[in-house]
């Protein structure tokens, strides 16, 4: 926390200002934490946490703008902390008197200095572990956010991805992941059978497999082998997953189907599912004969793909209109469509899940996108600050 109180001590000595918060994203995506107090072992009790819907704070996070307002305590501006289009939190700064251009760029490059900062400092603490979360979680919970990308978000010029996993009350062991190399990116959702702590366990094996396999330098089908035969020979029995590769100099995407539901292709504004062959899930005993198959789905720029979980589409998800939904979340981010679909299968099973509902949304810019701004967060060329009331 050393580190954010040099920025914060930065910003009063240049500028006098009278407060400086930094406020943590949730794991949720609907609330932000206080994060104002040094002591880690205060952190749980002592966070102020706040609801982002209809706050200035959402409107922030969502327009990824700065924002300057009026108080009677002087003058507040909020900044989006973000790298990358992982949307960290933000910095909220109070000064005597109303700001100029050069202030309000210094306050800006401040919390992109500080979305570095966290990023480097959550290797060595639980501080901002701990901001994240509203409440302590399971055992196979903490299993299952430990398997996730350190970071759900990310963009390149060429695409914007994001995740979200809704988890159910007893843990089905849904994972997502993602990787970007020099010329391609990978993607994976994968859904082991089973809840509780046998689910996290299997979630655990499958991800190491996949992990390993690919940073081995192995295929797609080399990375499904691997997974298949990590849960056979383990007693973890099956799951079902896709394997996604991106070639981002041609814009080439090859998929392995392994048993996972189809995934959702949003182009010219119809929503369709992409048809392709199922091989059967991970850790299913079939002929010895049996390969795996990579298909070539053809992403065109401006398409925008989703995988998902069984978890979006059985149950109480059946309520949701989800076609309808995908179009008008159409204009969003990745990051806010993602939690938008999530919250809408929560919402309809009165905020308890049977199962996991998880959703990873790509954007494809298409190879010749290279010069989009993208550390932001979002597509901004000329990021004004928003003003509030005067």
């Amino acid at each position: 926390m050393e580190s954010v109180d040099v920025v914060a001590e930065d910003l009063r000595r240049r500028f006098d200002a009278t407060q400086v918060s930094f406020l943590i994203l949730d794991l949720t995506g609907k609330a932000v934490a206080r994060l104002s107090i040094a002591s880690t072992e205060e952190v749980g009790r002592a966070a102020e946490r706040i609801e982002l819907s209809g706050s200035v704070y959402e409107r922030v996070m969502r327009t990824q703008r700065l924002y300057q307002e009026a108080t009677g305590q002087g003058h507040r501006v909020i900044a989006p902390v973000t790298n990358r289009g992982d949307a960290i939190g933000l910095l909220e700064v109070l000064l005597p008197t109303e700001p100029g251009k050069g202030i309000l760029d210094a306050v800006g490059e401040a919390a992109h200095v500080l979305a570095y900062i966290v990023i480097a400092n959550q290797r060595f603490t639980d501080l901002y572990t701990w901001g994240k979360r509203s409440r302590p979680p399971t055992l196979p919970a903490e299993i299952q956010y430990q398997l996730l990308p350190s970071s759900l978000s990310c963009e390149a010029a060429q695409f914007a991805l994001s995740g979200s996993l809704e988890p159910s009350e007893t843990i089905s062991g849904d994972t997502f992941d993602y990787t970007l190399d020099r010329d391609t990116l990978h993607l994976s959702v994968t859904d082991p059978m089973g809840h509780d702590i046998n689910s996290a366990l299997a979630a655990t094996v499958l991800m190491g497999a996949l992990r390993g396999a690919r940073r081995a330098g192995a295929d797609l089908i080399g990375q499904a082998r691997q997974a298949d035969r990590a849960l056979a020979d383990n007693g973890r029995g099956h799951a079902t997953g896709q394997l996604l590769r991106v070639y981002l100099h041609t814009g080439r995407t090859e998929l392995v189907n392994a048993g996972h539901p189809l995934p959702l292709r949003i182009r010219e504004g119809a929503v369709e599912e992409i048809p392709c062959e199922a091989d059967p899930p991970f850790g299913v005993p079939v002929p010895a004969a049996h390969s795996y198959h990579v298909q070539d789905i053809g992403l065109r720029p401006g398409d925008r793909l989703i995988m998902l979980t069984d978890g979006m589409l059985e149950r109480d998800a059946q309520k949701v209109d989800l076609v309808a939904l995908l179009k008008s979340t159409r204009h969003l981010h990745p990051r806010e469509t993602v939690l938008m679909l999530t919250s809408a299968v929560l919402d309809a099973a009165g905020g308890k899940l049977e199962d996991d509902a998880t959703v990873l949304c790509l954007d494809w810019h298409g190879p010749q996108e290279t010069h989009r701004h993208v550390s932001s967060g979002a597509d901004v060329r000329q990021a004004s600050p928003a003003r509030g009331k005067r």
